[in-house]
């Protein structure tokens, strides 16, 4: 994943439908409190910061270090740590589902947003210590 030229703010315009847009312009000020960071671009995801990563197989490489996307179905919020890293939080969160290293939100009003900016700064925190080595399907990094 690559950082992109193209503005946060004109990305957004494009975003449909108007729910996952209203939603997304909700996170912006949720992720920018949860990280001290701008957003910028990655693709089609929204990031803020960056970390680098290297695994035990010798790949490593940048990706933003908090995230989110507005898909159709659902806005996906990143945790690079995994979801394994937070189950107390998530118990807590509202009506969401997961994969591996995705919370998967369909409506924000449903949701507790101060434990989903919990989540989003614990998951910021444990990728920027340094260089990350843990895949989220790996699960929580140990301490």
């Amino acid at each position: 994943m690559e950082k992109t030229p193209q503005p946060v703010e004109e990305f957004l315009e494009g975003v449909t439908p108007r729910k996952r847009r209203a939603d997304a312009e909700r996170l912006l000020p949720l992720f920018a409190r949860a990280t001290g960071e701008t957003p910028t671009m990655w693709g089609t995801v929204i990031g803020f910061g960056e970390y680098h990563y290297r695994y035990a197989s010798g790949h490593e490489g940048d990706a933003p270090a908090a995230s989110f996307a507005p898909r159709r179905a659902a806005t996906t919020v990143y945790l690079f740590d995994g979801v394994g890293a937070c189950p107390d939080e998530l118990a807590r969160l509202g009506p969401h589902t997961t994969g591996v290293g995705c919370l998967y939100l369909k409506d924000l009003d449903t949701i507790d947003l101060g434990v989903l900016e919990d989540v989003v700064a614990a998951s910021y925190r444990a990728v920027t210590r340094g260089t990350f080595g843990q895949r989220a399907r790996d699960g929580a990094p140990s301490d």
